[in-house]
């Protein structure tokens, strides 16, 4: 299943190489740079979990397995979060 960011349960803002997210439920902020940034601007709904993790390590020229538990536990956190939908 493809993953696609929660629409309706979050706002974001984009500061200079950082992404704020607020969960409107919630009131919590998550601050997004770095890998955890990449991720959350390639969530749009045309990936799922091993599409994503493909095309980070390919990006990077990292083996996928290397990344794979690391992209998953963030995807999981977003998840649960209610920030992003799919399995």
């Amino acid at each position: 299943m493809v993953l696609a960011k929660a629409a309706g349960n979050f706002t974001e803002t984009a500061i200079d190489d950082e992404i704020v997210v607020m969960n409107l439920a919630s009131g919590d902020f998550f601050s997004l740079t770095g890998t955890a940034r990449e991720i959350w601007l390639r969530i749009d709904g045309t990936l799922d979990r091993a599409g994503l993790i493909a095309a980070l390590a390919r990006d990077h020229s990292v083996p996928a397995i290397e990344i794979a538990a690391d992209v998953e536990d963030f995807v999981t956190q977003l998840q649960d979060a209610g920030l992003v939908t799919g399995a």
